[in-house]
């Protein structure tokens, strides 16, 4: 790798770990803890490349993207953040940035990433920079406060997703388990857009008459139109709206169309519940919200912020210690982050001053603790007899079907929990084995061709194992 990198950021032992991977990998760098410092550099033409952080004390780096495309419009930018918040994903892709990555991340992607923009030239098209879509537009001229956070790969990837089709002219339907927060993806597609001071109008399966379809598509011209669960309306409801949406095609104020679904409308469609010509009429993108499991580096700070919100609404503020949140972080949540929520709700109405880990372990739904049945420490959670990992699921899977009380869970359970089994599988083998695929493989017992594709098709990123914090 051969260029100059630029690095903006307020750490100074960031600074030092990126300036020397970035020497060893043969770039000159110059680094510097002022935003002030880093534009006089571009606008004396020093540097190949940009990598600054968001926060700084004399500005902010998403905010010096447009006075560097100014001086050198040539110029890439990797932007870092430990703002890890959909906004400033959102943020950096509107500013032109040529790649984002939340902190902590992985030093060889950062030089990975680093590589690539010193070798690509931008095209023509990327040299400009609309400066009013960089503050995110909302009616009361502020950021929206969307509880949409993490740094772990699968939620940066929905991140960047959704930053691409924000203001495209498509459709998109967002997918996921029940609780994952799909609601909250679907309104923000509307909330952090061109169209957020238009009318956001949400359908549900019980408006599925006539009169209720036809004034949601009146009232959502200009805005957006949030269809909710459209395998749940009746089949005349479907009928119904499918032929509102097609006289509304072509029209200057038509409403733009965003859908949730659960985790495979694919097989909605196949048997039968969801119909084919609707389904392909609302899913011109989709965007897929993992399981809390798939993300649990994320608990800790989604359980900071969901407590810190419950004060706000007036209910007790409970700190939460080191030691309750690697808790958190470990029990199970079949109910996602609905789940989370409700149980930190619970947490702040029952009781006062700091939670304890004993508390979690009493609340209804987790799992009992057993003494140990000999004199021997009790395993620490999740390190016992491998011989009972069946009843662990079993207890599982009993605590989920216990959910729905006299319901049953969604279709399509096998292939869930099989999913829900495999992707932790996955990534703690490869956490075992440094991101090594071949002795990953060994490990598993499996062909190194089925990871890959295992892997590609979970959508499981895989990095040498060393993080930046």
């Amino acid at each position: 790798m051969d260029g100059t990198i630029l690095i903006a950021d307020d750490d100074r032992s960031i600074r030092t770990v990126l300036t020397q991977a970035l020497t060893r990998a043969g770039c000159r760098v110059h680094a510097t803890g002022s935003l002030q410092q880093l534009l006089k550099w571009v606008e004396e033409g020093r540097g190949d490349l940009v990598v600054t952080d968001v926060m700084m004390p004399d500005g902010n780096g998403i905010d010096t993207i447009p006075a560097i495309r100014r001086a050198r419009p040539e110029m890439p930018v990797i932007v870092i953040s430990a703002q890890n918040t959909i906004v400033t994903a959102i943020r950096a892709t509107e500013a032109a940035a040529f790649d984002y990555l939340p902190k902590p991340f992985d030093l060889p992607d950062l030089l990975s990433r680093s590589r690539e923009a010193l070798s690509r030239r931008p095209r023509k098209a990327d040299l400009s920079v609309d400066e009013s879509k960089i503050a995110i537009p909302t009616p009361a001229g502020r950021e929206p406060e969307i509880p949409l956070i993490g740094h772990a790969a699968p939620m940066q990837a929905l991140f960047r997703l959704v930053a691409k089709v924000l203001n495209a002219d498509l459709p998109v339907m967002v997918t996921g388990q029940a609780g994952v927060g799909k609601t909250t993806i679907a309104k923000s597609l509307h909330e952090l857009s061109e169209r957020s001071a238009s009318p956001l109008v949400v359908l549900t399966p019980a408006d599925g008459d006539s009169a209720s379809l036809a004034r949601a598509l009146q009232d959502s011209r200009g805005g957006t139109l949030l269809v909710e669960n459209p395998a749940g309306f009746d089949p005349a409801a479907q009928t119904r709206l499918l032929a509102l949406l097609e006289q509304s095609d072509g029209a200057d104020d038509a409403p733009r169309l965003v859908s949730t679904a659960g985790p495979d409308p694919q097989s909605d469609m196949d048997e039968g519940r969801l119909r084919a010509d609707l389904f392909y009429r609302l899913a011109g993108a989709t965007i897929a919200v993992p399981p809390l499991g798939s993300r649990r580096d994320d608990i800790p700070a989604l359980a900071k912020h969901l407590m810190a919100r419950a004060a706000a609404q007036g209910l007790a503020e409970r700190p939460l210690s080191d030691a309750v949140l690697s808790e958190l972080r470990s029990l199970d949540y079949p109910g996602n982050v609905r789940q989370l929520e409700n149980l930190l709700r619970r947490l702040a109405l029952t009781g006062s001053g700091p939670v304890t880990p004993e508390e979690l372990r009493d609340l209804p739904g987790q799992p009992p603790q057993q003494a140990p049945s000999d004199s021997r420490p009790a395993a620490p959670r999740g390190t016992g007899n491998p011989g009972q990992l069946s009843a662990s699921v079993a207890d599982h899977l009993q605590r989920y079907f216990d959910l729905h009380g006299d319901e049953l869970p969604p279709p399509g359970l096998y292939e869930r929990v099989l999913r829900e089994i495999e992707v932790p599988l996955l990534e703690i083998a490869l956490d075992a084995t440094g991101g090594n695929q071949l002795k990953c493989a060994e490990l598993l017992g499996i062909n190194r061709n089925t990871l890959r594709k295992k892997l590609s098709d979970l959508n499981i990123q895989v990095t040498r194992r060393r993080r930046v914090m």
